[in-house]
């Protein structure tokens, strides 16, 4: 470490006590990824604050000293958002875990940044509350990391992504100011909407320490149901058929073959394994809407190709059904020792086609790709198992991936659904967004961080 390393260290000691410091190699090594395959940096130091306060005089003191700063949470993020740079601060947020308040005549909920986000539905669960938003992420991740991220999950069809829910935030500026945006009010158009540009905007504009979420009344029945085709096309097409007759679902999620397989082989729930497309429903709400739906569904399913369409008996056997859902991605990542996971998404109308494409992208690469993701929005999680000490396949696995995001364009889509930019799909942004669009976003950035301290070479270089 240099001098000017020492100074700065030396300085985070009189901000923080010295075990909510770390800089040796062992001790920091962990916090040098995160979800996202083949991607690592250390960082010079990392820290734990507690409150607002100990965070804004972190970042004070790291514009003084020209450090970098990269925000992290748990780590789980997929698109590169909080992997370090070489010699820069990482301010981890996961100790600042308290749920301030649940405010059940308002529907509200306020937290801070590292309240992992299953625990707050859970804490809603106990007063007839719900958070719907739901990442696969949500027993591990944080609602600051969701809120950067603007993250999504498998109820994102019916009730939306994190974005929907946000009605606050407390913000530290990448010159050290705290400040707060929006309230618990549900109307309020009072200037811009400042939070919103700081949802899903990755840690570059500034740190999200607190939030006010929307809660909603918990719904009364859920059902769930498995439809099981011999063809991708039915499958798309049932989805259609569903949205087509007006009905909303909770849940549309699909595995593909080589999904259910790994997934049956790591769940051993009684999956069979020789269908094209699995396709996950579930509708909740008044009970009596719910089984109204849950049979349309059912015989929609049916109308449009599926072989077999079951109804799961009770609640425990339909959480079951979800929870092989949510295990997809840790079912592939069991097959080859790298995973790379990622995320496109198309008009529903594209889907069959996409997932075509994907598959034979897969072929004539000679690549291993399992496809599962959110039918009823039409977001894809094309993923790739592979290794990557093997770089020639890797070489393959750009150049397949150069396709699919090329196809996703072509079919009006976007680069990705929910796991952000990042460092992963920089590279694509301004082919979406086009030159006028991308050039904005550099502007808000280049107006809020002009010192480029906040996660500097994420999104854009």
């Amino acid at each position: 470490m240099n001098v000017i390393e020492a100074t700065f260290i030396n300085s985070l000691k009189g901000i923080l006590a010295s075990d909510r410091i770390l800089t040796l190699d062992e001790d920091i090594l962990p916090y040098s990824f995160d979800g996202t395959a083949a991607l690592k940096q250390r960082p010079g130091a990392l820290v734990f604050p507690l409150t607002t306060r100990e965070v804004a005089a972190c970042v004070k003191l790291a514009r003084e000293h020209n450090v970098a700063v990269v925000t992290r949470g748990s780590g789980t993020g997929l698109s590169g958002g909080s992997v370090p740079l070489a010699g820069c601060l990482v301010i981890c947020l996961v100790k600042m875990d308290k749920l301030i308040e649940l405010d059940e005549k308002n529907l509200t909920l306020r937290a801070q940044s590292g309240v992992i986000t299953k625990e707050i539905d859970d804490a809603c669960a106990k007063v007839g509350l719900f958070y719907p938003p739901d990442p696969g992420s949500m027993k591990i991740s944080t609602i600051g990391g969701n809120v950067a991220e603007n993250s999504g999950g498998l109820r994102g069809l019916k009730y939306g992504v994190t974005r929907d829910y946000v009605m606050g935030l407390e913000v530290v500026m990448p010159d050290g100011t705290a400040i707060f945006l929006g309230n618990k009010c549900v109307k309020d158009v009072a200037g811009y909407s400042m939070k919103d540009l700081f949802v899903g905007s990755e840690g570059t504009l500034g740190i999200i320490t607190e939030v006010i979420l929307k809660v909603l009344p918990r719904p009364k029945a859920r059902k769930t149901m498995l439809a099981l085709y011999d063809s991708m096309e039915s499958a798309a097409e049932t989805i259609s058929a569903i949205i087509a007759a007006k009905i909303i679902p909770c849940t549309l999620e699909f595995l593909d073959r080589m999904t259910v397989q790994c997934v049956e082989d790591f769940a051993k729930i009684g999956l069979p394994t020789d269908v094209e497309a699995l396709v996950l429903m579930e509708t909740d709400g008044h009970p009596a809407v719910v089984e109204e739906e849950a049979a349309q569904m059912m015989a929609l399913a049916k109308a449009n190709g599926a072989r077999d369409v079951r109804a799961a008996a009770d609640e425990a056997e339909g959480a079951k059904l979800a929870a092989a859902r949510r295990s997809a991605f840790s079912a592939l990542a069991r097959v080859r020792p790298t995973t790379i996971l990622e995320d496109v998404t198309v008009p529903r109308s594209e889907l069959a086609r996409m997932v075509s494409h994907i598959a034979d992208v897969a072929r004539r690469h000679n690549l291993q790709i399992g496809t599962f993701g959110h039918l009823g929005d039409g977001n894809l999680h094309p993923t790739f198992l592979t290794n990557e000490r093997d770089h020639e396949e890797m070489h393959r696995i750009e150049a397949a991936l150069e396709e699919i995001v090329d196809e996703t364009l072509r079919l009006g889509g976007t680069v990705t659904g929910e796991h952000g930019v990042g460092l992963a799909k920089k590279g694509f942004l301004k082919r979406q967004l086009g030159e006028g669009s991308y050039e904005l976003m550099r502007t808000v950035k280049h107006a809020l961080d002009p010192q480029r301290l906040l996660n500097p070479g994420k999104i854009f270089d």
